[in-house]
Formats: structure tokens, C-alpha cells, sequence
């Protein structure tokens, strides 16, 4: 499931983003993605790709990991998110939430640390 206001768009620094063309509330689901779950050493051999950039920790601790379909992989980062996902590890999906307001033209983004609020460095701007 994904909102059919949604849709992908160049962004000005960051390639391509998820945006919408309706105003959407907070505590909105915006998508619903099924994942596909791969093992360890999946894992291994996937870290060594561009897809590592892509991927999730999955419900073991950093032993599987899983890519999401849909546009989550297309979800940029941002430390201040308007959106937040939540794993339903049982239904083998990622799910998106909005925690804010989003107005139209405006980009959805999440934390890549899986809270909102988390300000650790990440992998690709770590100093």
C-alpha cells in the first residue's frame, strides 16, 4: 500500500526523494512495504554493494537484514523527519508513518537511525 499522492522527484542535494501532491496529516500511514529478508552471509555479500546503502537490520541484531520494496529505499535521511517506519517483523514489512504535518511539494524523510529524533552520525557522515 502506498498513498497515490505520492511520488518520486529529483531533490536539490540529496538525488531523488519521496514527495507528495496532498497535504497529509500526522499519524498517517503513508506505505506499507513488504521486505525481502536475507541471512548473514546475504548480509555479508550485500554489505560489499551499493545496495548496503538500502538495506535494514532485520529482528536478529545485525545477523539478517532486509530490502524494502516499494519507495522505501527511495526515502532520504534527515534528522529533523517528518516520517518515522516501524518493522512488522511478523508480516515481513516496513511500515511509514508521518509524525508531522506534510504539505503539499513538500519531501518525506526519515531518520536512518529508526527514531525520529536520534542525531548519531551515520555511516555516510560520521567524522
Amino acid at each position: 500500500m502506498i498513498l497515490s499522492h505520492l511520488y518520486v522527484a529529483e531533490t536539490k542535494n540529496n538525488g531523488r526523494g519521496i514527495f507528495t501532491s496532498q497535504n497529509i496529516d500526522a499519524n498517517e500511514i503513508v506505505e506499507v512495504a513488504p521486505v525481502i529478508v536475507m541471512s548473514k552471509s546475504d548480509r555479508l555479500l550485500l554489505d560489499k554493494t551499493l545496495l548496503h546503502d538500502y538495506i535494514f537490520e532485520w529482528e536478529d541484531g545485525n545477523q539478517s537484514c532486509a530490502m524494502a520494496l516499494g519507495m522505501v529505499p527511495i526515502y532520504n535521511h534527515s534528522y529533523n523527519s517528518n516520517c518515522d517506519y516501524d518493522m512488522d517483523y511478523d508480516a515481513q514489512t516496513i511500515i511509514i508513518k508521518t509524525v508531522k504535518p506534510i504539505q503539499v511539494g513538500q519531501e518525506l524523510c526519515i531518520n536512518y537511525n529508526g527514531e525520529c529524533d536520534d542525531e548519531k552520525p551515520l555511516w555516510f557522515n560520521a567524522t
